[in-house]
């Protein structure tokens, strides 16, 4: 059988539009974008640069809580948002923060979320979401509902979901794309490849050649594509939404990306198992200077536009940190209000115990 599967890894091959060096590649599926959508694109990528940086600052100062570095994955992240519609559903994982700003959380609840703040997991009206899942691999299983709710209920959307390559070893996983793929759920599964999970390699957590090749176990379309060219990603995203919406089925798609930081900013530290070689291989590939070097080549960007977004983005995050600093701290009463619609006995008792602790 050894033939069979070889034949089967040799079908998931790479997608990809724009190389390393920002050259097109691949005409034949290059976006319809408009030249501002592309510079909006390029805008997001920007911005949520500058947001990995001041968030790590902000984490290091003790202003935020948990977070979880993004710089290197913008393109897969945040080309596969743009290509969603405001009435598709995303499930996060714990990295994914991003794609819910982009898709209208406000970043001060953003900031909450890091902090442990139950407002951070409060969607506003209208942003169709679920707060970033810290359990590996859960949300997989959430989507398939989620998805297949969408189908029942007729609406002409997707469910969305990222993990990352370590996510692929949980058994959530599975029945995740399984469920999906059985029901035809309209669902796209994310696995945001950026080979070690929190430290272990990418070859140590399977012997599948690609990721992208477990959907075949599911009956499901699967795609291995360039995680640092935006285009791409966004090509494959809106390739695998209309087949989903048309009934066609879901589509796990593989991202092959690298996080420049560490795994999260609770003391990990990348230069025990990744390489400095490794890390400069992977410099060269950032889809920020990719993306750039294109744009400016079509006489659509500049330095100048490019230090405007970042003096942009510098101010709004200066304001939403200080808006989640103003923000009404919670108290213990919050937590036990918010775990039922009818407190039980014992709850109602600590309940009455801390509002008279909360009010000296």
């Amino acid at each position: 059988m050894k033939h069979v599967l070889e034949s089967v890894e040799s079908q998931f091959e790479m997608f990809q539009i724009l190389n390393e060096d920002g050259k097109i590649v691949n005409k034949d599926d290059m976006p319809d974008l408009s030249d501002e959508e592309l510079k909006e694109l390029m805008r997001r990528m920007v911005y949520t640069r500058i947001l990995d940086q001041r968030s790590i600052a902000l984490n290091r100062q003790g202003r935020l809580g948990f977070y979880a570095p993004t710089a290197g994955q913008e393109a897969s992240q945040l080309g596969s948002q743009f290509a969603l519609e405001k009435e598709d559903f995303i499930l996060p994982g714990y990295r994914d923060v991003p794609q819910l700003i982009w898709q209208g959380l406000p970043l001060y609840q953003a900031f909450l979320f890091s902090r442990g703040h139950f407002h951070g997991n409060q969607m506003p009206e209208g942003v169709n979401a679920l707060s970033p899942q810290i359990i590996i691999g859960a949300q997989y299983v959430q989507t398939a509902g989620v998805a297949l709710g969408i189908k029942k209920r007729g609406r002409k959307a997707v469910a969305v979901t990222y993990t990352g390559d370590g996510g692929t070893s949980q058994g959530d996983f599975y029945e995740g794309i399984n469920f999906a793929g059985a029901y035809k759920a309209p669902a796209l599964f994310f696995v945001q490849n950026n080979y070690f999970a929190i430290s272990v390699p990418v070859e140590k957590q399977t012997n599948a050649k690609t990721l992208a090749q477990k959907a075949v176990a599911a009956g499901i379309e699967g795609i291995q594509v360039d995680g640092m060219d935006v285009l791409a990603v966004y090509a494959v995203t809106k390739h695998s939404r209309d087949r989903a919406i048309n009934g066609e089925g879901p589509t796990l798609i593989e991202t092959l990306t690298y996080r420049y930081g560490p795994h999260t900013m609770a003391g990990d530290d990348p230069t025990r198992y990744r390489t400095e070689d490794l890390d400069n291989e992977w410099e060269k590939k950032d889809p920020l200077v990719r993306f750039r070097t294109f744009l400016e080549e079509k006489g659509i960007w500049s330095e100048e536009e490019e230090n405007k977004v970042i003096e942009e983005a510098k101010d709004e995050i200066k304001q939403a940190i200080k808006k989640a600093d103003e923000y009404p701290k919670q108290k213990v009463t919050d937590f036990i209000e918010n775990m039922f619609e009818e407190l039980p006995n014992n709850l109602q008792e600590q309940m009455e115990e801390y509002k008279e602790k909360e009010s000296k």
